[in-house]
């Protein structure tokens, strides 16, 4: 049997290359800046929280249908107050990989690279974000969805 995506943005990008013109929309707890972001940019054609009222629910599934869009109002201020993410790909995928208290060796064995560079790539990381360290500067960006 097939693998279902960690994530809804995931699976929905895998569904738009498979039916393009198929319309989704992502119902979350995790409301992140850089997860909008990201479904919007996989085709996704509304966002919105959990906490949201069937009331609510059923007008945006009408409106996602009818072929418009929707996005929660306090999501989308949020995704635009936090900006976008100062963080290369790269820098994104190893602060991710370290945000589990993994060891330098771990992580480089997991993004296929070496200890040193690892370090680098933390390092600079941290600067960027302004943190004391790799745990607090993986702490910065998953709160405003960036890794």
């Amino acid at each position: 049997m097939a693998r279902l995506p960690a994530d809804g943005v995931t699976l929905a990008e895998q569904l738009h290359r498979i039916q393009p013109h198929c319309r989704t929309m992502i119902v979350t707890a995790h409301g992140y800046p850089g997860r909008l972001k990201r479904a919007l940019a996989a085709g996704v054609h509304g966002f919105l929280p959990k906490t949201i009222d069937a009331e609510t629910l059923a007008s945006v599934v009408r409106t996602v249908s009818a072929g418009r869009r929707y996005v929660d109002p306090q999501l989308a201020a949020e995704a635009i107050s936090a900006g976008d993410s100062p963080l290369t790909r790269r820098e994104a995928e190893v602060l991710a990989l370290a945000a589990n208290d993994a060891p330098i060796g771990e992580i480089a064995r997991r993004a296929s690279l070496s200890g040193g560079t690892v370090r680098n790539y933390l390092s600079s990381a941290v600067g960027k974000l302004g943190a004391a360290n790799r745990h607090e500067a993986a702490r910065m960006a998953r709160s405003r969805g960036w890794i």
